[in-house]
């Protein structure tokens, strides 16, 4: 890939504590494992202000460090407007997450559910915060950003 922009990638879910800092570490280390770490802007984010500057969840943090994967860096953010000119993909975990960053930024055409690129018939990704299926989340989300990463790749390719 000889793409002269980064390909810019933010993961939305609510409070930015669980599932997209998970997704933004597994992002991460995929992208390295590829070595494309250099061609990547990855960041998340929540709709909701009510973790700002928290790292995550404990039970993301146990499940990441389980898999091997550093979460070095990741702070809760909330979303902000800008964020939909300063990134080429917004991915979000649920309908809720998309109905909020759509009502904040309703011209974005650049949001679209992470499971989109899941073979699994879930169109949401649970919220580990209330079920505490971080293992399922995770299972989840590593299907789908192996697929992500492929598709992102080949557009980024096409331009």
């Amino acid at each position: 890939m000889n793409s002269k922009q980064p390909i810019r990638v933010l993961f939305v879910c609510a409070g930015n504590i669980c599932r997209s800092p998970m997704a933004e570490a597994i992002f991460r280390a995929k992208v390295q494992e590829k070595g494309l770490a250099d061609q990547f802007i990855i960041d998340s984010a929540g709709t909701g202000s009510w973790h700002v500057g928290e790292l995550p969840h404990k039970g993301t943090q146990a499940i990441l460090k389980s898999h091997n994967i550093a979460f070095d860096g990741i702070r809760a953010r909330q979303i902000q407007v800008a964020d939909a000119r300063n990134f080429d993909w917004i991915l979000v975990m649920d309908q809720d997450n998309w109905d909020d960053v759509k009502a904040l930024m309703p011209e974005a055409e650049n949001v679209h559910k992470v499971l989109e690129f899941s073979s699994t018939t879930e169109r949401n990704v649970p919220d580990p915060f209330y079920t505490g299926g971080f293992e399922h989340v995770y299972s989840l989300l590593d299907e789908a950003l192996d697929n992500f990463l492929q598709v992102a790749v080949d557009r980024a390719r096409q331009n």
